[in-house]
């Protein structure tokens, strides 16, 4: 793999960096403060989140779960058995594969995950504002 030069950012790159950056600190603060409110962790939230994420299925393995979450799988597993506590998933051996464990959304889950999802929509609106600027800013004249 070819290692590219980099070139280092102008004032208005920094500028443009330090915008999303905090933009994406104010949306991550906000979603811990509304799952908190929730009575649940951002990491509880995150995890019901995902399970949602892949097409065609309302489930998500406990691998998948660790690539979303950017942790490793014995963590998701003590994650999962504390959500699995609260209410808010299950646990399922896959049809197919009786080795591979899908984690569910209980009724529980499912209206909480839908609740705070609502409330990070609107959030998104001002760090997508920030990536699409950062984004056309970054554009080589001429498009």
């Amino acid at each position: 793999m070819e290692k590219r030069k980099l070139r280092p950012l102008d004032k208005a790159g920094l500028e443009r960096q330090s915008q999303f950056r905090y933009e994406m600190r104010r949306f991550l603060r906000f979603g811990e403060e509304a799952s908190r409110a929730a009575g649940v962790t951002a990491v509880q939230y995150h995890l019901m989140l995902h399970t949602q994420a892949f097409p065609g299925r309302d489930w998500a393995s406990i691998g998948e779960l660790a690539e979303r979450l950017q942790t490793a799988p014995h963590g998701v597993v003590a994650l999962v058995t504390r959500c699995e506590e609260a209410g808010l998933v299950r646990r399922q051996a896959n049809a197919d594969d009786g080795r591979l464990v899908e984690v569910h959304l209980t009724p529980k889950g499912r209206r909480l995950v839908g609740q705070l999802a609502a409330q990070h929509q609107a959030q998104l609106g001002a760090l997508a504002a920030v990536i699409e600027a950062a984004r056309a800013s970054a554009e080589p004249p001429g498009g």
